[in-house]
């Protein structure tokens, strides 16, 4: 029997020695790329803190110490350490269990993580609860180089050092998170790495002095002398001027110097900071060559690394693709991302105009306030975003865009359901928030042809704030339409009821529509092309108050233009269909159509169910 199944909980690890806590780390890597090629999954995260994670399970008992993971896709390796491993044959499966933390599915997961930087908030709120409570267990934030970048990473931090609560942030420095980090943080990060010699020698010298008589003196003061010599010579970290304990940069592969360091830093009972470096894909030759690649990879062969289904055209990158086309054509045009560039569709906009592409790091809501700052001055940003990061942005969207009806553009990626990633990743909100903001046009295309169309309108002829919503992956099965400023499409006409929907649910709905007229019912199928302004006054001629209206949508209850529809149809009985008041668990799409009765079987037979109704 390996090491691995015999692993349940934090007392399992405890009693290992360094060499079979060593051979633990080979199965898990084994384990990880062996599984997660028959489902998919975050690789090559995973694979680069599997020490780092070993080193935390044997510290730290998660089954009362929390654990709080930033964004929460590393942490595969917790989840094999805390009695999981039959579990990732359905990993991010519907109905298995999930590729982030969700303490529903396990009270070793602290905190259900999907975004980024809001590990240190959370767990200061936990090790503040635990005060005034006045409980024992120890509190532990894992945040990446990357999701540090992040503005609310730095107020948790700020916060957290001056707390005095003791919590210990880790910072796992693989200078990644999806593409390569920006900023200063990274450029401080990156002159800490050069500490490493200094810090051997200060371990070796401690440890040497204090074992000679008057050696606790001689040390205090040496210290003293040293701490200030090392000021002038090696840069102070903004942890340390913060208020911290920093210790580091630390190997992040080397087990027995973590676990020390970790025991160490849950004896100090203050805030500290453990700087850990790792390697993203570390064990498997591909994920360390591509580990962009393997971050978020679908199935693929284990032994070569090779992706088993070749991806086709999708809307990201006819995006990125009209965007150098705009940028050839007008030198005021930019693009903003946050940390995405390749995720986005950007990459030949950026080799191509690299001072006119901005990578802000994670940090949405700066993005969107400099696309302002941008538009007021002459230039037309375009910020690629997917939509549940977007919506981190809301009051700037409001304050910095809106209200000073500036032509910002807004490529809202990742709209609708986006599969096996869940809860924290489904863009099933943006119709709703962005309409909140006045003078917002919201543009929805149902294929990537439409997509340049309306790409090329929003930055050579509209004066405003415009959002193009778009999803994941590519066209559907309707592909055949060119947009040309209008705002419904008409796709069938007929008496019995009027169906409303927009962007690739048509797709779904058009389906619907082919069985209803098999089973002699007959339907007019309109496609909204604009969901801000609506269309109205397009809409009319095609209602009738004695014909139903169904409205479908891939967005949750309230969130979409149903309400709005309906108060703007008098006299129409208009029922709604959208994804429902829960939030949508993680499962492939078409199965998640069918959980939510938005795949064509079930809008079918609702819009039997209505007409029943009527009859």
């Amino acid at each position: 029997m390996s090491i691995l199944d015999s692993i349940r909980c934090h007392q399992d690890l405890v009693g290992l020695t360094d060499l079979q806590r060593e051979t633990l780390c080979a199965e898990l890597r084994a384990f990880l790329v062996e599984n997660v090629s028959r489902t998919g999954g975050h690789v090559a995260s995973n694979l680069g803190v599997v020490e780092l994670t070993v080193a935390l399970e044997t510290v730290f008992d998660t089954a009362k110490d929390r654990l709080v993971f930033d964004v929460g896709h590393q942490s595969y390796i917790h989840k094999l350490l805390t009695g999981r491993q039959a579990d990732f044959s359905m990993l991010r499966q519907y109905g298995g269990i999930a590729g982030f933390p969700k303490p529903a599915e396990s009270d070793r997961d602290a905190f259900t993580a999907g975004h980024a930087s809001s590990s240190v908030s959370i767990a200061l709120g936990m090790a503040r609860a635990r005060s005034l409570q006045k409980q024992d267990y120890s509190v532990v934030a894992l945040i990446g180089d990357g999701a540090a970048t992040g503005g609310l990473a730095f107020e948790g931090l700020n916060d957290a050092a001056d707390s005095k609560e003791p919590l210990i942030v880790i910072l796992n420095d693989n200078e990644l998170s999806i593409d390569k980090n920006v900023g200063g943080l990274a450029k401080h990060l990156s002159a800490l790495r050069t500490r490493d010699k200094y810090l051997g020698f200060k371990q070796q010298y401690r440890h040497f002095i204090l074992r000679i008589p008057g050696g606790r003196a001689i040390y205090r003061f040496t210290h003293n002398l040293k701490e200030r010599v090392r000021r002038m010579l090696l840069p102070t970290t903004i942890f340390e001027n913060m208020g911290f304990a920093y210790f580091g940069p630390v190997d992040g592969h080397d087990l027995p110097k973590l676990i020390s360091l970790l025991r160490r830093a849950k004896e100090m009972r203050a805030p500290v900071v453990l700087h850990v470096v790792t390697q993203k894909g570390r064990g498997y030759a591909p994920a360390q060559e591509h580990p962009k690649l393997f971050h978020g990879i679908g199935k693929f062969d284990a032994k070569t690394g090779e992706p088993l289904k070749k991806s086709g055209p999708s809307f990201s990158e006819a995006f990125g693709e009209t965007m150098v086309e705009l940028a050839e054509k007008n030198d005021r045009v930019c693009a903003i991302t946050a940390a995405m560039p390749g995720g986005t569709g950007l990459l030949d906009f950026k080799a191509k105009y690299p001072k006119r592409l901005f990578d802000v790091g994670i940090a949405e809501g700066h993005a969107v306030s400099m696309a302002g700052g941008l538009a007021k001055q002459g230039m037309i940003p375009v910020f690629a975003v997917y939509s549940t990061f977007l919506q981190r942005s809301y009051d700037m969207l409001l304050q910095d865009i809106g209200l000073q009806k500036l032509h910002a553009v807004f490529a809202v990626d990742r709209a609708g359901l986006v599969g096996e990633d869940g809860e924290t990743h489904h863009g099933v909100f943006d119709v709703g928030y962005l309409r909140h903001c006045p003078g917002m046009q919201i543009l929805c295309p149902a294929s990537r042809k439409e997509l340049r169309a309306m790409l090329t309108w929003a930055v050579e002829e509209q004066n405003g704030p415009v959002a193009i919503r778009y999803p994941r992956g590519g066209d559907r099965g309707y592909t055949d339409s060119a947009w040309e400023n209008g705002q419904v499409c008409v796709h069938s006409k007929g008496k019995d009821a009027v169906l409303i929907t927009y962007g690739v649910l048509t797709d779904n709905v058009l389906q619907a529509q082919k069985a209803l007229q098999e089973s002699g019912i007959s339907v007019t199928v309109l496609r909204l092309l604009s969901l801000a302004p609506l269309p109205v006054e397009e809409i009319l001629p095609y209602i009738s108050p004695n014909v139903p209206v169904c409205i479908l949508e891939e967005t949750m209850a309230a969130c979409g233009v149903g309400d709005a529809l309906a108060r703007a149809l008098p006299g129409c009985r208009v029922y709604e269909k959208n994804l429902g008041e829960q939030y949508v668990p993680h499962g492939d799409l078409q199965t998640l159509y069918r959980h939510c009765g938005l795949d064509g079987k079930s809008i079918a037979h609702f819009v039997q169910e209505v007409c029943s109704l009527e009859g």
